[in-house]
């Protein structure tokens, strides 16, 4: 990407959103190229080339680079009669537009058009590169995508820490688990440690009358919802917020990322208070 004064500025926005989505890019300030940064520029690379007025006279010196060593111009321009559409073999002429600037000087409506454009070629190289959320992560691992894209198996509290019972497990003992452990529900699993059902504060309150005398599979609730290990910490709050519930046990499988099954050996659970704590909400 090349561009000068706020052609530059969207540039070098344009190559880093390639860049964040799969497409190797990089920005080469035009005049600097001039004196050397043309060795940033080699045959088998695309130069695109940001200009309002498109003869900037900055520009020149990597166009004719550009053309020496065979390398293909792409050039965005509102003026189709100027030096960057005459050298680009890929002209995209953008409206020529009022500024929004009072003296029609400032860029403003002009660097918006270039900016929308650059995004919309990002989005639809990304899309043809195939570039999924899981290469996204990769090159995300920081800030608020980062967490976003954290698998719940890197959030989850692990296997020491689940609240289980088992089936026959008398109410009372149940309720202290439940205290003890902090989640507010309880996981009640059959000999093999398969998940057979959950017993929340809802259930409770629904049973309240027979917690003296009942055992945990006269109270708790069937068919539990499950999250796989791989679900995205983002997905998983979207899940807990549409089922209305407030944790949720974790599986070793990879796959969908919500599962309502019998007898899966949980490995961890999630609380909304984990991802609420990282700023995910």
């Amino acid at each position: 990407m090349t561009g000068m004064g706020k052609s530059g500025h969207i540039g070098r926005k344009i190559a880093a959103t390639l860049a964040a989505t799969g497409s190797p890019a990089s920005y080469v300030h035009p005049a600097e190229a001039a004196h050397g940064d043309l060795g940033m520029l080699v045959h088998g690379d695309i130069l695109m080339v940001i200009s309002n007025s498109g003869n900037t006279s900055e520009l020149r010196a990597i166009l004719h680079h550009a053309s020496r060593i065979g390398v293909k111009v792409i050039g965005i321009t509102s003026n189709p009669q100027s030096l960057v559409n005459e050298k680009a073999d890929v002209s995209l002429c953008l409206p020529a537009m009022r500024e929004a600037c009072p003296a029609n000087i400032a860029p403003t409506t002009s660097t918006t058009l270039q900016l929308a454009l650059g995004d919309a070629l990002a989005m639809a190289v990304m899309d043809m590169r195939g570039f999924s959320r899981d290469m996204m992560k990769e090159l995300h691992p920081g800030g608020s995508i980062g967490l976003r894209l954290l698998a719940v198996s890197e959030l989850m509290h692990g296997a020491d820490q689940l609240p289980l019972v088992g089936p026959e497990t008398a109410m009372v003992d149940v309720i202290v688990e439940m205290t003890a452990r902090g989640f507010g529900v309880a996981g009640v699993v059959d000999e093999s440690g398969g998940l057979i059902g959950i017993i929340t504060d809802g259930d409770l309150r629904r049973h309240f009358t027979m917690l003296q005398t009942a055992t945990a599979s006269e109270v708790m609730t069937g068919q539990p919802r499950l999250l796989r290990s791989d679900t995205s910490a983002e997905d998983a709050v979207h899940i807990l917020n549409n089922a209305h519930v407030t944790c949720a046990f974790v599986i070793d499988a990879i796959g969908n990322e919500e599962v309502e099954v019998s007898g899966a050996v949980p490995i961890g659970i999630v609380h909304v208070h984990d991802f609420l704590r990282l700023g995910i909400a």
